[in-house]
């Protein structure tokens, strides 16, 4: 063998073993591809639960439990209330629907310096629209106007609204001003020793009734 044959002998490339090798490559790249597809397919697809959607069912669960939109909840309720006189800031408010005269009169900014609190029945409760008149020292309590006053009882209201000392239950006693559950028990057990009152004046002769306290019940009571 010559020179140049030898030559060209080890400056051949060995073609077919090159051709094999890139075969294989890509017999293994299209195993990879086909086994990445099939993973893909085989995963599944996550809920719209999980991405933070509301499923159907959850939706419907919802709209079960909560209010249509628009209608009012009866829990949170609430009325409307005209404070005036001696108050710090007179004005309509909005209250609670379980609210009292207390917590009108704190709606309000409280009572003013010269407001006399001892002729309102704190604990009442307020109604929707009424106007909430708060005395002045010196001047004689008002009855609530508007809104939907509350019954006086079976008896114990007379015409005008009048509270008839010798049918009134310790309860509608309590409703007139400085008048707590001692001083209407005594009124009933006056009336019944006495066979009842045979006028308004006789409130005097009840033990704890002076003439301030008088002066505060005289309008509000009949017999």
């Amino acid at each position: 063998m010559s020179e140049s044959e030898l030559a060209d002998l080890f400056e051949r490339p060995p073609r077919p073993r090159l051709r094999i090798g890139v075969g294989a490559a890509v017999v293994l790249v299209l195993v990879v591809l086909a086994g990445a597809i099939t993973l893909a397919a085989l995963r599944p697809t996550p809920s719209l639960g999980a991405l933070g959607e509301v499923s159907p069912t959850e939706s419907l669960q919802l709209s079960a439990t909560e209010p249509p939109a628009g209608v009012p909840s009866s829990e949170g309720s609430t009325l409307l209330v005209h404070v005036v006189g001696a108050v710090t800031s007179p004005g309509v408010y909005e209250v609670p629907s379980t609210a009292r005269v207390v917590d009108g009169i704190a709606a309000a900014g409280g009572l003013a310096d010269d407001a006399d609190p001892s002729l309102l029945n704190m604990a009442r409760t307020l109604v929707d629209g009424e106007q909430l008149r708060v005395p002045r020292i010196g001047e004689a309590p008002s009855e609530p106007v508007g809104g939907e006053a509350a019954p006086a009882g079976a008896g114990g209201a007379a015409g005008g609204g009048l509270v008839n000392l010798n049918t009134a239950s310790a309860v509608e006693l309590e409703e007139l001003p400085r008048i707590g559950p001692a001083m209407s028990s005594r009124i009933i057990d006056h009336r019944e020793q006495n066979g009842g009152f045979g006028a308004v004046e006789e409130l005097k002769e009840v033990a704890g009734i002076g003439d301030a306290t008088y002066e505060g019940l005289v309008d509000l009571v009949t017999v």
